[in-house]
Parts: structure tokens; sequence; C-alpha cells
């Protein structure tokens, strides 16, 4: 039973620096200009005690310059296409001082509104289907990380412990670690489940419900909800989104996915079974049939009550003792050799699309130079085995 929550004013002063450092080492990842020492102890104590403390005065923290520069860092360093503005990181740098100012300034009255999202596909590997891709504009880009900043130490405390996907020091090689050690242990039967269109259709009221349970900031709450309602232009032509989506491609989308998809890692565990996810692609682990037939009614219904959808053909049960069995995850096959032993290989569709990507970066005629082509191969290596 949760207890009575408390507004954050001031954080209980630590009994000694040793508890700070701790706190700090433990969440080394979080924003050092939005994240004190104090703040880091509230989070970990809250008020009197009370860890279920809701977050109240966080807007001050978004447009803090400090905040805003570093956000403007993070966006430079990934690049990424201009948004419907035709502005790129590099002329938006032009007037650095003056476009963080006046974002400042918009952020404090509570008059930011966001541009329009430029759509673009994107086709999907080993699909005729194309992946609807939203490309926020540099600005909108600036903020949403710095909204991220602020909001994700909140959440991420809250997180379960077998959700990998998009958390700090987390990702997909700890899934894949995680499901080949479950399966050895003897968890080898298996819901392959697909969220169909998942981030396309989070409802935003019920999204906002599980926002709102640790932020309390009026202009934080509406800032979230002014980017989950961002009109969409695609093809020239302007339209108001549904009430239902985080644009993928958006910096917020990731957390606010996984704040969404948080109870169901944590009714999943409370049953016994153990649920593995990196996102929207999840695997249900269990020791006998039975709980796997379980484990599926559950998850279904879930889904269905939360707005969602399972892919039909997509999502079956598996045992994973027989030889010959197996189970694809995150762009890797386990599979039961004919001696009964557990392997984890890359399939070839996937292997055949990672040397096309490399294909042309290492041609002898690319004209570039070894050290260039070492960099570009290792870019596009980091960024599979961290998607």
């Amino acid at each position: 039973m949760r207890m009575e929550r408390t507004e954050i004013k001031k954080a209980a002063v630590p009994e000694t620096a040793e508890q700070l450092s701790e706190a700090r080492a433990r969440r080394a990842w979080a924003e050092p200009s939005v994240w004190t020492e104090r703040m880091l102890d509230a989070l970990d104590h809250g008020i009197r005690g009370d860890k279920e403390t809701k977050w109240f005065c966080l807007i001050d923290k978004v447009f803090c310059e400090a905040n805003l520069r570093s956000a403007y860092r993070k966006v430079a360093c990934n690049g990424g296409a201009a948004g419907v503005d035709h502005l790129d990181v590099k002329r938006f740098a032009r007037d650095l001082d003056g476009r963080l100012e006046r974002i400042g300034l918009q952020l404090k009255a509570g008059a930011y509104y966001p541009n329009s999202v430029r759509r673009a596909h994107i086709p999907k590997p080993g699909s005729k289907e194309a992946r609807p891709l939203g490309i926020p504009t540099v600005r909108d880009r600036v903020v949403q990380t710095a909204v991220r900043h602020v909001i994700e130490p909140i959440f991420e405390k809250e997180f379960a412990e077998r959700s990998y996907g998009f958390r700090p020091g987390r990702g997909c090689k700890g899934a894949l670690r995680e499901v080949d050690r479950l399966l050895k242990e003897g968890y080898t039967h298996v819901v392959d489940a697909d969220l169909r269109k998942c981030f396309e259709r989070i409802p935003h009221d019920l999204l906002m419900e599980r926002v709102k349970e640790w932020v309390a900031d009026r202009k934080v709450l509406d800032l979230i909800e002014r980017f989950l309602k961002q009109k969409i232009m695609e093809d020239g032509l302007e339209y108001e989104p549904e009430d239902a989506g985080t644009p993928q491609g958006a910096t917020l989308s990731p957390l606010l996915c996984n704040i969404y998809l948080n109870p169901l890692d944590h009714l999943m565990e409370e049953t016994g079974v153990k649920m593995v996810r990196y996102a929207d692609d999840l695997v249900i682990l269990s020791r006998t049939a039975a709980e796997a037939d379980d484990a599926l009614k559950l998850l279904s219904g879930w889904v269905e009550a939360n707005g969602l959808a399972l892919h039909p053909e997509k999502t079956r049960t598996v045992d994973m003792k027989p030889p010959g069995s197996h189970l694809d995850f995150l762009g890797y096959r386990f599979c039961r050799t004919k001696q009964g032993k557990l392997r984890r290989v890359i399939p070839d569709k996937s292997a055949e699309r990672l040397r096309a990507k490399l294909r042309p970066v290492t041609r002898r005629t690319n004209g570039r130079s070894m050290e260039a082509i070492i960099q570009r191969c290792n870019r596009i290596l980091t960024r599979i085995s961290h998607r």
C-alpha cells in the first residue's frame, strides 16, 4: 500500500558524505547539471523516509541553461536529419546562445510549443511493411533531451530488473545474456510475443496517468502532452495525430514506452515467470507448458485492456527442449542442437543485412583511408549492438 505522498521542497540532509558519493556512483549517468547529490539522496530516501514521494517543481530544472546546453551537446553528437524547419545541427549552432535563451524563456513561461514532426518511412528488416519514423526539429530534440534529463532518474528507479531497452547501463547484450541464462536454468517453455505497432498504439490518456503517478509539475506534464500531440508533416501535408502513439525517432519515446509497459513487467514477475523485455520486444520464459499458456493468457488480457495488440502470426509458445527448436530475439537465434546443446547464432537474414551495410564501406575503391574505414565500420557495429 502506498504511503501518502509529499511535495519535494528540501531534501532530507544525508547522514554522511559517503552516502552522497554512493548515490552519485549508482547513477553516474544522471545529468549533473540537474541531479545534485541532495536530489539523488531525496530520490533514494524521499522526505522523512517516504520513498514514494511525488515530484513537484521540476520545470526550472528543464529550462536551466546548463541543462539545455548539455542537451544540445548530446543532440549534436547524435547528428540526425533536419526537421520541418530545415535546420540541421550545424545551422542551429550558428546562433546557439540566442536559440537556447529563447527556448529557456518559453519553457519558463509555459509557452513552448513544438514544431510539427517530419514523417518518413523506413523499411522493416525482413518485412514488406515500412516503419514510420518521426523526425523532430533540432530545437524540439534539445527540449526533449532536457526533459529526459529531469524525469528519467525518477522513473528509472521504478523499472523492472528484466527491462533492458533504452536504459542507462543496459542494452541488447544484457537482454540476450539473460535469456541465455534462463534457458540454461530450465525456463524452456517460452512465449515469443510481438506487440503490434506498440509505439503507434500507446493511448495518450493512460500514458499520462502513469507519468502523473510520480511527476506533478503542471508545466512539465503540459510539455510532455504537447510533444505527444505534435502535428505530423508528410508529403507536404500537415495533419493532427490520433490520441495514441509516441513518434519513433523522438528522444522521449523510448522512455515513455518503458513507463507505459512497466506495470506489465512487474505483473509478470509477480506470477513467477520471467519476462525479458527490450522496448516493445519481449519473451516470457517459464518452466512448464501450463505456465507458458497461463502467461500468454495474462499477457493477452493486459495488452487488450491497455489499448495494445499482439500480432496473431508472430506470437507463439515454443518448447526449447527438443533438438531443432529455436527462438528468435533481438536479431539472434537461440537453437537446440541435435546433441541437446543450446547455441546462440546469427540468422542468415541478419548476417546478410550486416554484410550489406558493411560492403560499400569496405570496398577497395571507396577512396577512404584505412583509419576512416575502421571508424565507419565501428559506428555501424556499435549502432547494431546497442539498438
